[in-house]
């Protein structure tokens, strides 16, 4: 067997389990993908390159054809092809992003993480090994960011092994120290177990049943109380009043996700019932299933709006909080530009029932939680499943 053929073998196998192992739903694992930088700068050529960064970008996303069959209904061959297909454009950014002399690969890498990081590749930038800085610096904030973009450009260059061995002891002594990020006093993350029906049953005995939730919620000294992802459904004038008459004179304010509709489209949005309307409108909806942007030039109309660079941060009660929906949480940019604004608070709400039997919502769940610790910001999740 040709030496390149059984290292590309190797490091094919390697690049699986770095995917694998770091985008598990596991927060302290996520170092774990920090592997792929040492394994494509050992690449012996262009074939190997897209081989490994396939292998590694197609384990860590392994939920998706599971879940884009589940939220069509339909069999699991559309689910393959969505996957293969959101798997090109990291592939193609690290294959260009390559060189044959061993000295440019560092550099090299660190353009393909800023490419994958902001649009319009970086709206698949899915299984960016940078997540994993509050793993291993927690606290550090931006310059966790810094030191471990040096880490994975160090991992790049003939040195990498060594670099492992200095990553891994960071490793260590985070794991020993972790401690989940702290919920804010008096602020309260509600899950749901309702599956597709949340957002979809538009009956006011659901309304009812979520405005008990609140209240329960309330009852055990929460005054600000998060509801998930497309919780209200479509927010309608009538909605609004029934709402504002449930919550009155209780002192609750409740953030909660909606659409807000009209005849171009929708918005995907936070709301704040408690006179405040609109608190947050999504930056980067799912792709296809939610955000398709070449609708209008087949006559179709009503998908969800992207807001890219809008509305990074929001305010409640005097406190800036940092607001995060669903597919915005496996993503590089949303949080960076929200985190750029200083906020005392983050916010991550999702409706993952079409994730069922994934690991899809673990690993939105570990990746807020990484970022949180990184910025030593307090965090509160709500989602439904």
């Amino acid at each position: 067997m040709r030496p390149d053929l059984m290292l590309t073998g190797v490091l094919a196998i390697a690049a699986i389990l770095a995917g694998w192992i770091g985008w598990n739903g596991n927060v302290l694992l996520l170092p774990a993908s920090c592997a792929f930088a040492l394994i494509w700068s050992r690449a012996p050529n262009r074939m190997a390159v897209v081989i490994v960064s396939a292998g590694y970008f197609m384990a860590a996303s392994r939920g998706l054809p599971h879940g884009v069959s589940h939220f069509y209904s339909t069999d699991v061959w559309a689910g393959l092809i969505f996957w293969l297909v959101a798997s090109v454009s990291f592939v193609l950014v690290h294959l260009a992003a390559w060189s044959k002399r061993q000295a440019r690969r560092p550099l090299g890498f660190l353009v393909a993480m800023l490419v994958m990081a902001v649009p319009p590749f970086g709206i698949t930038g899915w299984a960016h090994p940078v997540t994993a800085s509050g793993v291993l610096f927690p606290g550090w904030g931006w310059w966790g960011l810094a030191a471990m973009t040096a880490g994975l450009m160090g991992l790049a260059t003939r040195m990498g092994p060594a670099v492992v061995v200095a990553l891994a002891g960071f490793w260590l002594w985070s794991a020993a120290i972790w401690t989940e990020s702290k919920v804010p006093l008096a602020w309260h993350g509600v899950d749901l177990e309702m599956g597709s029906s949340l957002g979809r049953d538009a009956s006011l005995r659901r309304q009812r049943d979520l405005i008990a939730t609140v209240h329960g919620a309330a009852s055990q000294g929460a005054r600000v109380i998060v509801l998930p992802e497309s919780a209200l459904g479509f927010w309608t004038p009538t909605l609004s009043t029934f709402w504002r008459e449930g919550l009155q004179g209780s002192g609750i304010t409740v953030i909660a996700g909606a659409a807000s509709l009209d005849p171009a489209g929708y918005d995907n949005v936070l709301l704040m019932i408690d006179g405040g309307g609109i608190l947050y409108r999504e930056r980067m909806p799912v792709p296809v299933s939610m955000w398709r942007p070449w609708g209008p030039w087949f006559g179709e109309q009503g998908g969800a709006r992207a807001h890219f660079f809008a509305n990074p941060v929001a305010e409640v009660g005097g406190r800036r909080i940092a607001p995060l929906i669903c597919y915005e949480q496996l993503l590089v940019w949303p949080v960076l530009q929200s985190m750029l604004e200083g906020p005392d608070i983050m916010v991550a709400v999702g409706n993952g029932w079409w994730t069922a039997g994934s690991s899809i919502v673990d690993i939105q769940r570990a990746s807020v939680a990484a970022w949180a610790r990184l910025f030593g910001t307090p965090l509160v999740i709500s989602f439904n499943t």
